[in-house]
Order: C-alpha cells, then sequence, then structure tokens
C-alpha cells in the first residue's frame, strides 16, 4: 500500500503527534479523524491544532470511539511512555481494525520487560487483522534497528557499542526539563535521577540483542548527571555552569557475563558533539558515525509516517522494527 492510499487516525496531538500529522500529510496520507483530550483542542480542526498551515477538514475529539468509527488503515499513536498505560488505547484501535504505529517507548520491545502486555497485545492484533509497532527514531531506529540493518555485511559480532550524543538545546522544553537541565546537581541527585532516563532503552538492548541472536542473562543501566562546564541558554531555560547540563545513561546486555550490547546515551545542553556511531567487535571490526546525528524529534515523526505503509502490509500481531521489512523515506 502507498502513502498516498492510506487513510488514518491521530491519536493525541502534543509536540510529537503534530509532528507525525505534519510528516505524514507531506507525503499524500489522508486523516479521517483525531482524538485529544485536552479541552483547548478539541472541536478545533486537526490542521490548525497541528500546526500544518491549513485546514485537514478534520475535526478533533476527546471521543476515542467516535473517531475510530471513521475505520481508518492506520492510527498514529503518540499519548504516553508506558505500554500497560497505553495497552487500552491499543487495543480500542486494533477492534476497530486499524493497524497501529505508536511512539510508545516500551512498545517498541515490550517481551523482554512486559511479556504479558506483548502476549495480550499481539493476541489482540492477530484476532483483528491488524499489526501494531512500537516506532521512532530511539527506540525504533538509532540503537537497535539500524545497528541490526548495519551488522548484515559481518561474518560474525561478538559485542556491538552504540553512542549517541543529542545537543538537548535543539529538543522540545519537556525533554530539556526530563533531563534536568538547568537544576543543581543536589536537586537532580533527589528530585529528577529516577525519573531522567530516556525511556526505551532496556527494550533497544533486548530488541538489538534479539536480532544479533544473542541470549541475554540479564540488563543493567545507570544513569548521571552532566554537569555544564560553561552557561548554556536554550529558548526554555539556562543552565549555569555547574548546574546539571543532563544525562549520561548507559545500559548492558550481557549473555554468560559479559556485556555484548551496549548503548552510551548522552543528552545534554550545550552539546557540541552531537552524533551517532556504531562500533563493532567481530569480523571485521566496523565503526560507523553520523555527523550530527539524527534529530530525536524531527526523525521520529519520520520514521512514523515512513514505515506506515509497511505495517498496514504487515502480517497481523505485535511488530518490532527489526522484524518488519526495511521502510524507507516517502518523498512528496
Amino acid at each position: 500500500m502507498t502513502q498516498e492510499s492510506l487513510t488514518a487516525v491521530q491519536y493525541g496531538i502534543g509536540p510529537i503527534g503534530s509532528r507525525i500529522v505534519n510528516a505524514a500529510h507531506r507525503t499524500g496520507v489522508e486523516f479521517v479523524g483525531a482524538i485529544d483530550i485536552d479541552p483547548e483542542k478539541v472541536g478545533e480542526d486537526l490542521g490548525e491544532v497541528a500546526g500544518v498551515g491549513e485546514e485537514l477538514g478534520v475535526e478533533v475529539t476527546d471521543d476515542a470511539a467516535d473517531a475510530l468509527a471513521t475505520e481508518p488503515d492506520v492510527v498514529f499513536h503518540s499519548t504516553v511512555s508506558s505500554v500497560e498505560a497505553a495497552a487500552p488505547q491499543l487495543k480500542e484501535a486494533l477492534e476497530a481494525g486499524a493497524s497501529v504505529v505508536s511512539t510508545t517507548e516500551e512498545l517498541s520491545y515490550p517481551w523482554w520487560s512486559h511479556p504479558d502486555v506483548a502476549q495480550e497485545l499481539d493476541e489482540a492484533a492477530q484476532a483483528h487483522g491488524g499489526t501494531v509497532l512500537g516506532a521512532g527514531i530511539n527506540p525504533g531506529f538509532v540503537m537497535d534497528a539500524m545497528p541490526a540493518a548495519l551488522s548484515t555485511p559481518m561474518a560474525q559480532v561478538d559485542a556491538v557499542r552504540v553512542e549517541r550524543v543529542q545537543n538537548a538545546s535543539e529538543r522540545r522544553k519537556p525533554l530539556q526539563e526530563k533531563v534536568g537541565a538547568g537544576v543543581t546537581e543536589e536537586t537532580f541527585e533527589e528530585e529528577i535521577a529516577t525519573e531522567a532516563g530516556h525511556v526505551g532503552s532496556t527494550e533497544s538492548v533486548a530488541m538489538l540483542a534479539d536480532a544479533l541472536d544473542f541470549d541475554l542473562d540479564e540488563i543493567e543501566e545507570s544513569i548521571e548527571p552532566v554537569i555544564a562546564d560553561e552557561r548554556v541558554e536554550t529558548d526554555y531555560l539556562t543552565a549555569e555552569a555547574g548546574e546539571v547540563a543532563g544525562i549520561k545513561q548507559v545500559v548492558h546486555g550481557y549473555e554468560d557475563g559479559e556485556a555484548v550490547v551496549e548503548l552510551d546515551l548522552r543528552m545534554y545542553v550545550g552539546a557540541d558533539d552531537p552524533h551517532d556511531r556504531v562500533e563493532f567487535d567481530g569480523e571485521p571490526d566496523v565503526a560507523v558515525e553520523v555527523e550530527g546525528g539524527y534529530h530525536g524529534d524531527v526523525s521520529t515523526s519520520a520514521v512514523v509516517a515512513n514505515v506506515a505503509p509497511t505495517v498496514v502490509d504487515a502480517d497481523p500481531g505485535l511488530a518490532t522494527m527489526t522484524s518488519l521489512p526495511t521502510s524507507y523515506s516517502r518523498q512528496e
């Protein structure tokens, strides 16, 4: 199925949902419904709410059943990070006969941390003939699907390390606040550390390990603050020298006590060398770097829009970005 023939409902019209609407609209997707609980958005035209620059003739509603009654081919879902919290919304979309592409980070590979929910969603998707996928740039591509694809020309992979450095100054306000930019190190440790981590890193490790046929014993994660060495001012906040600029989050996947997968994510305001880098130990040893890195918000919406035709055409069930055929950028 081509993008031009797809009909869609947007479920959640926050910063990422709005970007998804724009990205999908540019490739010819026809929106037939939109869902959001914000009373200031309900009753408004989707195009106006999402900043498309034109009306799309679709009224935003807080009644999911009403929007899903339009029988869309696909639902673009962007509401929460927790797969348990998202499950009722995802099931409702599947029961309406739609396939779903969601930015719920824990949905990217829920089999490791939430196997019961994964099984429920897989069964619901198969029962109603749809496919459900957790997608985005991270998780969903740069630290899992991309390194898996880059391993194709390798005769042997003994270990893989992925390093992602993001300049949070270029990201949305909620993300800058989430990583603790602008607070003291003491405040970070007391109030933010347990909430500051990027959701989905464990899922990325599990997905990548599965793709490379590693049999993991455990996954371990650590988070620590990155301290600003000079004053950094963004459109939303200021981090003084000595205050927290963001986070360094490292996740390891172990097989037989050896770290075979390592994800190193650094997301902080003022990062002067953003990049995405994959290093393989194996035959041969290989390193691949994307200078500048993929922009988190722009690329997440692009991934979601670009995979939609592949998801709609896929076999029913719970899919992952490494279980589906490769998708490509879809142009106007």
